[in-house]
């Protein structure tokens, strides 16, 4: 569909596609090729930089988008007629536009891949109450402001196309945008989220029913015979579809296993179906996005098959070519039409009727339903979220002459508006109870009665982390005397801006927080059936969940889910991986800043596990467990709970123990580092491990498996070696800040401070451990990332107060 420019009155003639060359004579922006080049380039960098400023105020990407298609548009710069000439000339906007609707017909098949047809049918009556209020009332307000717009900017349009376009503008909450922001506010798993999410696609589903109506109405030709003719056809394409599509799909999804790569011919065929399904909605008179919405609504989402379809082709469509659309919507988008009292006043009436109309009809179900009255509005100002839709919505309306140049600016204005308020606000007016501290006893592994209950949360960001984990936990289970050991593995996904991503909020928002993984599980959950196994073969409670959010919040779910399971400790992977040569290799810098806030953050112990292959890279069981493990330590809260940690471990059948502890020789006391500590702490801090290493000699007193040695050395060399003779082990378990002189000694400059100064040391390059490392860091309070600070403030008194 070829949209009308809003410069230039003749018609353009068609551009070539390639210049020969700035050398043979050729201005590139003649040139078709070239030209729509500059022109994505353009939009991406404007369009990511914006939405790079909004993050911080939590601003969907939609805004800007929108916003960066209005500045590049008549607008702003537009008003240079030397640029719009250059860089966005009549004669390009049809390829521009061309390129637009293609990207447009893929996301679209995208987004109907979102809609779970089954999940709608389970809708709650609260919901259902919402959305049908949220389409209704908005609905009628939008035809009562539309008959207000005809008499004063928008004489001689069609007046029943108009109608139904205004009620259908002023009606669509955005799905994707909501769980968008839904999952930013940490909002999805509540019942405000759960709530907003179901009414929501409800209201999408709605919403494309009533648009495929407005553009059966708003067809050239004025018969009434024809526009219902264009309706009745896509009614009967759709049922055809339904019918038809599915087993199709179906047979090439059972094809595809899950591990293995898609067959190329599959992939072809779908984007091909997706294509011609667009083609056949254009000829019958509704726009080809329709056709390829249906397809994606259709489409099976069980299997591998969906998910690699969504891989290959979301990157491209929403980073490169959905743009582009914005920007054709911007560059048709003149705000300067918006002139006078009347005008103005004219789109303040329309926001507040779009918004009364989504606030007051949610309100009213919500309080009716007996939700709360912060609930309440909150719903309401969800609801009113525009995006995408919207601007399909108006565009449409555009092309078909429905809307005019000063209508069409003030309704691009009221999407922006409405969405942009939506997170203020609703930060504003709702805070969930999420925010309440938990008091419970035990926090750390150091504990009075060490048969008490342990619990331990173990993150994961991919399954190379999955092997090791499970053998860590295969050792931490102790024995059967007590009271209970159980396990709650969280896998830390990323919620990033792809439409996946939203696919995956909304397959998982029934869970709880930060999604509770119940019920029977697809086979291509392979994280949560490596858990199962274990928790079958090992006898231990294991309950595995998904925390989707942003890396900037990421380390919140993480400490929240602590503080709601009441663990003892939180084992998450270090951020680097072991490559075939035994160094080390950065996963993703973004996973180092959560562990460190973590550390800082957490309500209880921290370990931080840095893999070289744990029992190998399957899950050992119990009566095949081998494996030998250290403890170093010298002094300090975060040594004795690493060696409480060791401790459980040794009760283990298949586990042996060796724990050295370094002692200064007398003679070289004082001379290793010289220290200024407190004379008090110091000796508070050493009576505290003369206590706890008395009653650990104790009890292994009568226990071959743990041998316990006491290391003299004289100075850091000594030191060195005694730590790389010392880790000829299975996992080296240390304290992430060590107490006492020998500890300041081995203190340097490192790149890892989360690891303090005995993991980075058996992490180093010239080191050549092959052990895996757990640093352990005992909980006492809020906790600095400053190694140097750190010998300087911790408070020993502090330690066991929580044991």
């Amino acid at each position: 569909m070829v949209s009308n420019a809003t410069v230039g009155q003749k018609c353009p003639s068609p551009m070539k596609a390639t210049s020969n060359g700035l050398f043979q004579g050729d201005n590139p922006l003649d040139y078709a090729l070239p030209l729509a080049i500059l022109q994505i380039c353009l939009v991406v960098v404007l369009t990511r930089g914006l939405a790079f400023l909004l993050r911080p105020i939590r601003q969907p990407r939609v805004i800007a988008e929108i916003i960066g298609g209005i500045l590049l548009g008549p607008s702003v710069l537009g008003r240079s007629k030397s640029y719009l000439q250059a860089i966005f000339p009549p004669k390009s906007l049809t390829v521009l536009d061309t390129l637009a609707n293609i990207g447009l017909i893929f996301f679209l098949f995208l987004a109907g891949l979102e809609i779970d047809l089954k999940a709608l049918r389970r809708t709650g009556k609260t919901a259902l109450g919402i959305a049908v209020a949220g389409i209704g009332l908005p609905f009628a307000l939008g035809i009562g402001s539309s008959f207000l717009l005809k008499a004063t900017i928008s004489k001689g349009v069609n007046a029943s196309a108009f109608l139904v376009f205004m009620g259908v503008a002023l009606s669509i909450t955005a799905f994707p945008v909501l769980a968008r922001i839904l999952a930013e506010l940490k909002l999805l798993t509540t019942d405000v989220g759960r709530i907003a999410m179901s009414a929501a696609a409800v209201n999408d589903v709605a919403a494309w029913i009533l648009l495929a109506l407005a553009v059966a109405l708003s067809g050239s030709n004025s018969s009434p015979a024809a526009s219902l003719w264009v309706f009745l056809s896509g009614c009967v394409f759709v049922i055809c579809l339904s019918f038809i599509v599915p087993p199709i799909f179906k047979w090439m999804a059972y094809r595809c296993h899950e591990g293995e790569p898609v067959e190329e011919m599959y992939i072809c065929a779908t984007l091909a179906a997706v294509l011609a399904a667009g083609f056949v909605t254009d000829a019958i008179g509704i726009h080809a996005m329709f056709g390829a919405f249906v397809v994606g609504v259709v489409f099976p989402k069980e299997g591998p098959f969906a998910g690699a379809l969504v891989e290959k082709v979301e990157d491209l469509v929403s980073g490169l070519f959905l743009p582009l659309y914005f920007v054709s919507s911007g560059l048709k988008t003149n705000i300067a039409t918006i002139q006078g009292l009347q005008s103005w006043g004219l789109l303040a009436l329309v926001i507040f009727t779009a918004c009364f109309g989504k606030i007051v009809g949610t309100v009213v179900v919500s309080l009716s339903c007996k939700v709360p009255a912060r609930e309440a509005f909150a719903l309401g100002f969800l609801m009113n979220t525009k995006g995408l839709v919207e601007l399909i919505v108006l565009n449409i309306g555009r092309d078909r002459k429905v809307l005019n140049d000063q209508t069409f600016a003030i309704m691009v204005l009221m999407a922006l508006f409405t969405t942009f308020i939506t997170t203020p606000v609703v930060m504003a007016v709702y805070k969930p109870a999420r925010s309440r501290k938990v008091d419970y006893k035990h926090r750390t592994i150091e504990r009075k009665n060490p048969d008490t209950q342990l619990r331990i949360l173990t993150c994961f960001h991919s399954s190379r982390n999955i092997p090791s984990m499970i053998n860590l936990l295969e050792a931490s289970r102790g024995v059967g005397k007590r009271e209970g050991f159980s396990v709650y593995a969280l896998h830390l996904m990323e919620l990033s801006e792809r439409s996946s991503a939203i696919l995956m909020v909304h397959k998982a928002r029934k869970n709880g927080l930060p999604f509770w993984n119940k019920g029977r599980h697809s086979d291509s959950d392979h994280i949560v059936v490596a858990f199962e196994a274990f928790q079958q073969l090992s006898q231990v409670t294991v309950r595995s969940m998904t925390s989707i959010s942003s890396m900037a919040d990421m380390h919140e779910d993480i400490c929240t889910t602590a503080e709601r399971k009441r663990a003892a400790i939180i084992i998450l992977p270090f951020h680097k991986h072991q490559r075939m040569d035994g160094s080390f290799e950065t996963t993703r810098t973004d996973f180092r800043w959560v562990n460190q806030r973590v550390l800082e953050h957490a309500p209880c112990s921290i370990g931080i596990l840095v893999d070289r292959g744990l029992g190998g890279t399957t899950h050992v069981s119990a009566s095949n467990v081998s494996l030998s493990m250290t403890v170093l330590f010298f002094g300090g809260c975060d040594d004795r709970e690493a060696l409480a940690y060791g401790a459980r471990m040794a009760e283990h059948p298949g586990i042996s123990l060796n724990v050295i502890r370094f002692v200064v020789e007398p003679e070289t006391i004082g001379e290793i580092a010289r220290i200024d500590m407190q004379e008090n702490s110091g000796l508070k801090s050493m009576s505290l491990d003369e206590e706890f290493l008395s009653k650990f000699k104790q009890k292994i007193s009568n226990d071959d498996s743990v041998r316990y040695e006491e290391k003299a050395v004289r100075n850091a060399t000594e030191t060195f070696a005694a730590i790389r003779e010392a880790s000829r082990c299975n996992l080296v378990l240390v304290g992430r800040m060590p107490d006492g002189e020998l500890a300041l000694a081995l203190m340097r400059r490192s790149e890892c401070p989360e690891l303090g100064p005995v993991g980075c040391l058996l992490i180093s390059p010239d080191f050549s451990a092959t052990a895996s490392v757990l640093v352990v860091q005992q909980y006492h309070g809020r906790v600095s990332l400053n190694l140097a600070s750190d010998m300087e403030e911790e408070s020993p008194d502090k330690d066991s107060e929580s044991s």
